[in-house]
């Protein structure tokens, strides 16, 4: 079978189609024919070497992000020929999703939105799942008001709908002014550029995507989550009864579940840059890297 792998850190010239051994499922597991995958921030690091300790060794097959079909659902309730979702944590377990054959537990598996295409439904498991993680351990609820940081963003974005669709007040900081109209758009009341445009300790929460650190817009008693790793741990609140953490994703098929009728019902709007076919992956991965897209980087099979 056809996998994307890497054997050295590097650009994109790095990213070779190769054959790869078929996987055999073991015993809670699922086999899956993927038919899309989508490009990352957390596949681009792993690429370029920056991960560290922490990347499993090479050669590797990369990828999060899965949507397809199911070809031996094992011991599961899932059947051949289902459509489905799923999000591999690539780091720990080693198991990338950009391969035409991928064995993942069934516990990491979902059935896969309805109202919107596999290659749609591929741009939602990992920034999905980060989004809906942080949330809940933000445990915002109607009528509080929310500040997110990178509203505009594959996370930021999802998280910014999902909210609303919790009846949560949401206020947006983007990076650009030719992002205001999306936040507006998806519910966000104050929608700035600059930082200094939100009031001090007036929100409830804050969603921190890209490390803004706008630990005073956050009340005395909030809770302010951060899923920016690579900017470090948010400054110590407790002085002021403030929780605060750094959120890391995990599996989770329920998760996905949840934001599978998410899709479903119209709350939560996907969105599609550009897809690219997996001979093309050095080309998506330099689109990826300009920058200023309007959606996430598609990979169909």
């Amino acid at each position: 079978m056809r996998a994307i792998q890497i054997d050295q850190f590097g650009t994109p010239d790095v990213l070779t189609l190769v054959e790869a051994p078929r996987p055999e499922p073991g015993p809670g597991e699922v086999l899956i024919r993927t038919i899309a995958t989508s490009i990352n921030p957390v596949d681009d690091k792993t690429r370029e070497g920056a991960i560290g300790a922490g990347t499993p060794p090479l050669p590797m097959t990369l990828g999060w992000d899965l949507a397809g079909v199911v070809v031996d659902g094992g011991d599961s309730e899932l059947r051949a020929g289902e459509r489905v979702i799923a999000m591999s944590h690539q780091l720990s377990s080693g198991r990338g999703t950009w391969a035409d054959l991928v064995a993942l537990p069934t516990k990491a598996v979902a059935a896969a939105p309805q109202a919107v295409s596999l290659v749609e439904a591929a741009t939602l498991p990992l920034p999905g799942l980060t989004a809906w993680q942080t949330l809940n351990w933000l445990a915002v609820s109607a009528g509080e008001r929310l500040l997110i940081a990178g509203a505009a963003g594959a996370v930021g974005g999802l998280a910014l709908q999902m909210a609303r669709a919790r009846g949560v007040e949401v206020d947006a900081l983007v990076s650009r002014d030719t992002q205001v109209a999306f936040a507006r758009d998806h519910g966000a009341g104050v929608v700035a550029t600059d930082p200094d445009a939100f009031q001090d300790r007036s929100y409830d929460a804050v969603f921190d995507t890209f490390g803004a650190f706008l630990t005073e817009t956050v009340k005395d008693g909030g809770r302010y989550a951060s899923i920016a790793t690579q900017a470090g741990p948010v400054p110590d609140l407790s002085s002021r009864g403030v929780r605060t953490t750094v959120n890391q994703v995990h599996e989770d098929g329920t998760g996905l579940s949840a934001l599978t009728k998410l899709v479903d019902d119209g709350s939560l709007r996907l969105r599609v840059h550009s897809a690219y076919g997996l001979q093309d992956i050095r080309a998506a991965h330099q689109r990826f890297l300009q920058g200023n897209l309007s959606g996430k980087i598609a990979m169909t099979f």
